[in-house]
């Protein structure tokens, strides 16, 4: 029997976080982390509501997962965001030695990967997992900021 519970379910919940982010006008990146097969953080970007920089989905999400989990280790969890992480996300991620990350969307420009930032060892990647979907909603809400100025 197929688990239901795979990327692409995990994805899609991710998707709906960065919808509220897109409808609260923040950049809509969205990310969930899932230990065990259940969700237990969700976020998605507040840098506009909370004036802070540094308050992406993934960093909100890590803060979310450790106090949920009661430890700053994130092991045995699997993060899903919509966006390739960028260089201090992805700075996070190798302290929180967070097991897996699911990303949707490339970032060319400012992802771990083309800024070269080093992730755990131990943490495995997976990408691409509903990138046309994750791509649209960064586009348009981008080709919208442009048409209001």
């Amino acid at each position: 029997m197929e688990n239901p519970f795979d990327d692409i379910y995990f994805m899609k919940r991710a998707l709906q976080e960065a919808q509220l982010a897109y409808e609260k006008n923040e950049v809509p990146i969205g990310a969930v982390i899932v230990c065990k097969e259940k969700i237990i953080a969700r976020a998605h970007n507040l840098t506009e509501m909370l004036n802070d920089v540094t308050a992406h989905a993934e960093m909100q999400a890590f803060t979310s997962a450790a106090d949920y989990l009661g430890g700053k280790y994130l092991k045995d969890c699997t993060l899903y965001v919509t966006l390739e992480p960028c260089q201090m996300c992805g700075g996070a991620s190798y302290w929180t030695q967070i097991g897996k990350i699911v990303f949707g969307a490339r970032d060319e420009q400012r992802g771990y990967m083309n800024m070269k930032t080093t992730l755990h060892p131990k943490t495995k990647i997976v990408s691409g997992v509903l990138e046309e979907e994750c791509s649209k909603l960064l586009t348009q809400f981008f080709i919208e900021k442009r048409n209001l100025n």
